[in-house]
C-alpha cells in the first residue's frame, strides 16, 4: 500500500463563494482519494507533501485529441477543415512513421500536458498511411511510460473521398477521379483485427490507467456495417465511441446531399448507434432536433473552441446543450489545429467565444461551467467514475497550483482566475493515479531532457518530407476549394459564423 498526504492545501470547491475550502489535508492511497480533513488517519510511511497553502484540484482532462501531429505545430495556415485535412493527414507512403517516431511524437504531447496539469487525454489517433500493430504499440507505450491517463482509439475512415464528401464527383476532373474513388488500404475486417490487438494488448493495463476506445472518425466516413461493429465492441467492453459530427457547414450540406436530408446526428440515431457511450465531437452545425436526440441518448459532446476558430468552423451552441443537460467536455483537438497542447488556453477560449452567440449575458457560460467541462465533463465521457473530482474513491489525478503566482495576485475570484488568467505556469506538481509525474515544470516519470533532444533531432529533419507531401496533394486543392465554396453558398437554415462584413 502506497499513500501520500497533502497537507496545508486549499481544495477546489466550485460550489462555494470562495471557490475553495479552508486549508486542510487530503489523503491518497493506492492511486485513489481516501478523503480530506484534519482528522484523517495517516498510514505509517506515507509520503507527506506540504501544500504551502496552495490549491489542490483535479487535473484537467483533454477530452479530444489527435496525437499524430504533435510534431507539426505552426505547420499550416488557418484553412477550412476540408482543405486543412489535405495537408494534415495525406495518406502518403512518404509520411509513414517508424515506431520510434510515433513514440516520440506522442511523448511530445504527454510532456506538454503533464507539465501544465493535464492528467488525462482521449486520443482519437489517426495513422498515416494506415495503422499497424507496431505503431499502435508505440503510441500506447508512450502513454504508459509518461504516466498520463489515456484512452486510445484508431481514427480510420473506411470509405473513399467521393463517398464521404459532397460535390466531388461532379467537380473533380476525370484524371483525379480514380484517386478520389479509391478506398483506404485497410477495410473493416482489417481494422477490427487491429482493434482486437489494441483492446487485447492495452485495454486496462497500468492498473487501468491506459484504456481503449473505438472511433468511426465520422459517420459519413464508414459503412453502416463497420459503424455497427464498432458500436458492438464498445458495448461489449464498455468503451467510449468517438464520432466527429457537424463540425462544418459542409457536413450539414452533406446530410442534404447524401443522407436524404438527414443530419449526421439523425442518421446515427436512425442506425440505432447514438448512445450514452458516444462522444459527439464538435457538434457546431446542429439544430434543436439534433440536440434533443443527443440529450435523449445521453450522448456527450466534446467542445474544441480553439480548433473551431483556427479552422473557421463556427461557434458551437453551448448554452442550448447545457439547457438540455448534455454533458460537455473540452479538448485541444490537435497540436496542428491549436498550435499548443494547453487546456488552460482551451478553457479561456471556451469562456469567451460564446459571448458571440447572443446579446444576453445571462446565457453566456460562466467560469464554473467551463471548469466543470474541463474536469467533471471529461471524466464522464471517459467513463471513469469520480474522475475530475476530489470525491472519496475518485482516481487521484491531481494538480497543485501555486496561489502566490501572478495569476492569483491579488485573489479576486479563484474560479474566474483559473479559467481566464492561469496559463499552466502556476502548476507546481502533477499527480496521476497517485504517482507524482511532474514537478517544478519538469516531467519526472521519464528522462524528459533526453527525449526532447532526440525529438528535436528526429523531427528537425522532416521539413523537406512534409513540403514534398504538401506538393503531392496540391493538385487537389482547387477541387476541394470549389467543394467548400459550393457548400458555403447553401442555405441550411442556420448560421454559426459572423458572416456580415463591415458597412
Amino acid at each position: 500500500m502506497t499513500s501520500t498526504l497533502f497537507r496545508n492545501v486549499h481544495l477546489l470547491d466550485r460550489e462555494s463563494d470562495d471557490g475553495m475550502t479552508a486549508a486542510t489535508a487530503l489523503l491518497v492511497t493506492d492511486g485513489r482519494i481516501v478523503g480530506s480533513g484534519d482528522a484523517l488517519t495517516v498510514p505509517p510511511g506515507a509520503t507527506v507533501i506540504d501544500g504551502k497553502g496552495d490549491l489542490l484540484m483535479p487535473g484537467l482532462i483533454n477530452a479530444h485529441f489527435h496525437s499524430s501531429v504533435n510534431h507539426m505545430k505552426g505547420r499550416l495556415p488557418c484553412l477550412p477543415l476540408e482543405l486543412f485535412m489535405l495537408y494534415e493527414s495525406p495518406a502518403l507512403e512518404t509520411l509513414r512513421p517508424t515506431p520510434r517516431q510515433a513514440y516520440l511524437r506522442t511523448m511530445l504531447g504527454c510532456i506538454e500536458m503533464l507539465r501544465g496539469g493535464t492528467t488525462a487525454v482521449m486520443d482519437d489517433c489517426f495513422f498515416v498511411p494506415e495503422p499497424t500493430p507496431e505503431i499502435i504499440d508505440a503510441v500506447a507505450q508512450a502513454y504508459a511510460d509518461s504516466g498520463i491517463r489515456a484512452t486510445l482509439a484508431l481514427d480510420e475512415p473506411e470509405l473513399s473521398e467521393l463517398e464521404k464528401l459532397p460535390f466531388l464527383d461532379e467537380l473533380a476532373p476525370a484524371h483525379l477521379r480514380p484517386q478520389l474513388a479509391r478506398r483506404p488500404k485497410l477495410g473493416a475486417q482489417d481494422l477490427l483485427a487491429l482493434y482486437d490487438h489494441l483492446i487485447g494488448r492495452w485495454h486496462g493495463v497500468e492498473e487501468g490507467r491506459i484504456g481503449a476506445a473505438v472511433s468511426c472518425s465520422a459517420p459519413q466516413r464508414v459503412s453502416p456495417d463497420y459503424f455497427a461493429a464498432l458500436d458492438a465492441l464498445s458495448r461489449q467492453h464498455d468503451l467510449p465511441v468517438f464520432a466527429h459530427m457537424l463540425e462544418t457547414k459542409l457536413q450539414r450540406v452533406l446530410g442534404q446531399e447524401k443522407f436524404g436530408g438527414r443530419s449526421l446526428v439523425r442518421y446515427t440515431h436512425d442506425l440505432g448507434l447514438l448512445s450514452d457511450r458516444m462522444q459527439v465531437i464538435h457538434a457546431i452545425w446542429v439544430d434543436g432536433e439534433d440536440l434533443d436526440l443527443i440529450a435523449a441518448a445521453e450522448a456527450k459532446v466534446a467542445h474544441n473552441p480553439i480548433s473551431n476558430l483556427r479552422l473557421g468552423s463556427g461557434v458551437m451552441p453551448l448554452r442550448e446543450m447545457l439547457d438540455r443537460g448534455i454533458s460537455v467536455s473540452l479538448g485541444v483537438d490537435e497540436a496542428i489545429a491549436d498550435d499548443a497542447v494547453n487546456m488552460w488556453s482551451v478553457m479561456k477560449t471556451a469562456g469567451m467565444i460564446h459571448t458571440l452567440s447572443g446579446d444576453d449575458p445571462g446565457r453566456w457560460p460562466t467560469a464554473r461551467d467551463v471548469l466543470h467541462a474541463a474536469t467533471v465533463g471529461g471524466g464522464e465521457v471517459m467513463r471513469r467514475p469520480g474522475l475530475g473530482t476530489l470525491d472519496a474513491g475518485a482516481p487521484a489525478d491531481l494538480i497543485l497550483v501555486d496561489l502566490s503566482s501572478l495569476a492569483f495576485l491579488p485573489m479576486n475570484d479563484l474560479v474566474r482566475q483559473l479559467v481566464h488568467v492561469e496559463n499552466g505556469s502556476s502548476v507546481r506538481l502533477t499527480m496521476v493515479a497517485g504517482r507524482v509525474v511532474a514537478e517544478g515544470g519538469r516531467v519526472t516519470s521519464v528522462d524528459e531532457a533526453a527525449l526532447l533532444a532526440e525529438a528535436r533531432e528526429v523531427f528537425g529533419g522532416m521539413a523537406p518530407i512534409l513540403r514534398r507531401a504538401a506538393d503531392e496533394v496540391s493538385e487537389l486543392l482547387p477541387v476541394y476549394r470549389a467543394m467548400h465554396d459550393h457548400a458555403a453558398l447553401r442555405d441550411v437554415g442556420m448560421t454559426r459564423k459572423l458572416t456580415r462584413g463591415l458597412a
